[in-house]
């Protein structure tokens, strides 16, 4: 054999090299970097998704304990719809087209109103808006779209990652509803929808080149957007936070959605793939961009605290701008949009309530008088609009 190879040498025949192998490392690195579809199935996706199931569930107990105070087949004396539901029953649909509460109710537990936050300062109200639904329709599109897009930002990006943009998305959706909102309750529960799609939105733009379905994802996000801004024209639904809400998301999206695993690209691989590593540390240095991660946080840092100190000084954005209002509530026959204080006459005769509205005239009889003031209020909004 030695004198074989002996031979091939003074012949000019060069032996043969073995054959290189590539470390299974850097096949796998080399795999990471291929497009994936952001909307993969289930079956592909294994990493769990505790933070937005655990809001999920917790949004639940809070509409079922809403609805279990409202009351409305003792507090409305069964004038309610789907009355088999019995204590769980909703108002009326002239009265809440979501299929919900009543505004008493909403007030009760927690929900926006500039008077009840400006003027008699309970600010808690800040955090107890942000768990609650104006009724069924909202609850069920809101936690629908939740669970579309924040299983996938959770399951692509973490669960701490995912988390931080749920809570900042809420808490600036509220910062931002309390500047717009008026003298009717509010709630402000789509402000986390709308941070995540805000997050998803960058995070798309920040790993452009990462994924294939990329189109489709941008067509699925305007729609549900759309469609969530227009279910945001109905009572008691805010977009003010959703705006606030889609802002922080998108911005804390530059600055904490970047993919983890265009980390682990080695930068010590040398010989016949070096052009290829060298692209790929390139590239992480592309998307992992410190200056655009600053930027981003600096200017979530301050919407968030100019939002802040405009809330705890009392600020109105309403008077500086005269049609915002419209953005928030379309007027409709089946509602009003009037967050004017309304007035009723009371009337009380044995087994009849009788109610007339003081700036327009308008009368109605009830047959019954064993209501509270709160709800003879909701009564007279009613008969006023």
């Amino acid at each position: 054999m030695a004198e074989t190879i002996n031979d091939q040498s003074q012949n000019g025949i060069k032996p043969q090299q073995p054959p290189l192998s590539i470390s299974f490392d850097f096949a796998e690195e080399v795999q990471q970097e291929q497009r994936t579809l952001l909307f993969r199935s289930r079956s592909q996706r294994k990493e769990n998704t505790w933070v937005i199931s655990l809001f999920v569930v917790l949004h639940i107990v809070a509409f079922a304990a809403i609805m279990f105070v409202n009351d409305c087949w003792t507090n409305s004396n069964g004038d309610c719809v789907l009355k088999f539901l019995g204590r769980f029953s909703f108002q009326p649909i002239r009265e809440n087209p979501s299929l919900g509460p009543s505004s008493s109710t909403l007030d009760a537990v927690g929900a926006l109103r500039r008077s009840l936050v400006i003027q008699h300062h309970q600010t808690w109200r800040l955090v107890t808006c942000l768990w609650l639904h104006a009724g069924a329709i909202h609850f069920i599109i809101n936690l629908s779209c939740i669970l579309l897009i924040g299983v996938r930002l959770e399951q692509e990006f973490g669960s701490l990652r995912t988390g931080i943009i749920y809570t900042f998305s809420t808490v600036l959706g509220s910062l931002t509803s309390a500047l717009f909102v008026q003298n009717s309750p509010a709630v402000v529960s789509s402000s986390a929808l709308f941070g995540l799609l805000g997050a998803m939105l960058s995070g798309i733009i920040r790993n452009w080149k990462l994924y294939s379905d990329k189109v489709a994802t941008l067509v699925s996000l305007f729609i549900i957007t759309m469609g969530n801004l227009i279910l945001g024209l109905l009572p008691h639904i805010d977009n003010f936070s959703n705006i606030g809400g889609f802002l922080s998301g998108f911005l804390l999206g530059f600055v904490l959605l970047f993919n983890p695993q265009l980390g682990q690209v080695a930068q010590t691989k040398q010989g016949l793939f070096e052009y290829n590593v060298k692209s790929s540390v390139k590239f992480k240095h592309k998307v992992d961009n410190p200056v655009q991660r600053t930027i981003s946080l600096v200017l979530f840092a301050l919407l968030f605290t100019g939002s802040l100190l405009a809330v705890l000084y009392g600020v109105d954005a309403n008077k500086y701008c005269s049609w915002c209002h419209y953005v928030d509530c379309v007027p409709s026959k089946r509602w009003s949009c009037n967050d004017k204080p309304t007035s009723c006459e009371v009337l009380v005769s044995p087994g009849r309530l009788t109610l007339t509205c003081k700036s327009n005239g308008h009368f109605r009889v009830y047959p019954f008088t064993n209501i509270s003031k709160e709800r003879i209020e909701d009564l007279c909004s009613l008969i006023c609009a």
